[in-house]
């Protein structure tokens, strides 16, 4: 009796062991076919496209690719104006290390020539992006910074538009003449109408119909009229401290 107890109760044992066996086997079976699915699921991936309010989504092919936002012909302008705009601004403060002794006029001439600059770099990679020209066409009568009055075919001279708040060929050559405080004075007048211009850009894209929807080009046209003025403050809180001229 005692043998056959034992004998039962390896018995028993092995068949414990087998069923632990056979379900950790299963377990596995299991595993591996939750990442084999996982894996090949993640060779396609689902594209959804959210629906409008009300409306369901919409599962897109997994060979769907993004397209860039569509942009407005004033949407273009902008751009291309605001690369010439911010080109003057540049070339202004350019002026102030060989015109100017004023620091704070200094400090502030170096963080409109980096921002500007910056910003530049932007609005060229948008257009490219978009396939669209940097500067615009040369019937468009916009004026590029450095460019001199051109004739029409009868030889009179033509003055070509400038944007919103630019400096004249004239204010321009007087910014580079002057120096000391009559510089400065040149200077934070000139900037804060060429500020006050861009001012004018941003409102002029906002009032079209269509215009600034992008959201990369609405946040850049945002920051651009936030950040000019606080820098108009800034000029004119700088041009009332000035000596006054003799």
């Amino acid at each position: 009796m005692f043998l056959f107890y034992l004998s039962a109760g390896k018995v028993r044992l092995a068949t414990a062991r087998m069923m632990t066996s056979i379900a950790a086997f299963i377990m596995l079976l299991c595993f591996l076919s939750i990442a084999g699915f996982s894996q090949s699921g993640s060779q396609e991936p689902v594209v959804v496209k959210p629906g409008a309010p009300g409306q369901p989504t919409v599962v897109l092919p997994s060979s769907t690719r993004p397209t860039l936002p569509i942009r407005s012909a004033k949407d273009v302008e902008f751009m291309q104006g605001m690369i010439m705009h911010h080109g003057q601004a540049v070339e202004m403060t350019a002026l102030i290390d060989s015109r100017s002794e004023n620091k704070e006029l200094r400090l502030l001439g170096a963080r409109i020539s980096k921002s500007q600059s910056d910003e530049m770099n932007f609005m060229k990679r948008w257009l490219e992006a978009r396939g669209e020209p940097v500067s615009p066409s040369s019937n468009s009568g916009m004026l590029m910074p450095g460019m001199s009055n051109t004739r029409s075919a009868s030889g009179s001279a033509v003055k070509p538009m400038l944007m919103p708040g630019m400096l004249t060929p004239e204010q321009m050559d007087a910014l580079r003449t002057a120096k000391g405080t009559e510089f400065d004075r040149l200077f934070l007048t000139g900037m804060i109408q060429h500020h006050t211009g861009a001012l004018v850009m941003v409102k002029d894209l906002f009032d079209t119909a269509g215009a600034g929807q992008n959201a990369d080009l609405f946040n850049f046209a945002t920051d651009v009229d936030t950040g000019q003025r606080a820098e108009i403050r800034i000029m004119q809180e700088m041009l009332s401290t000035l000596p006054t001229s003799k």
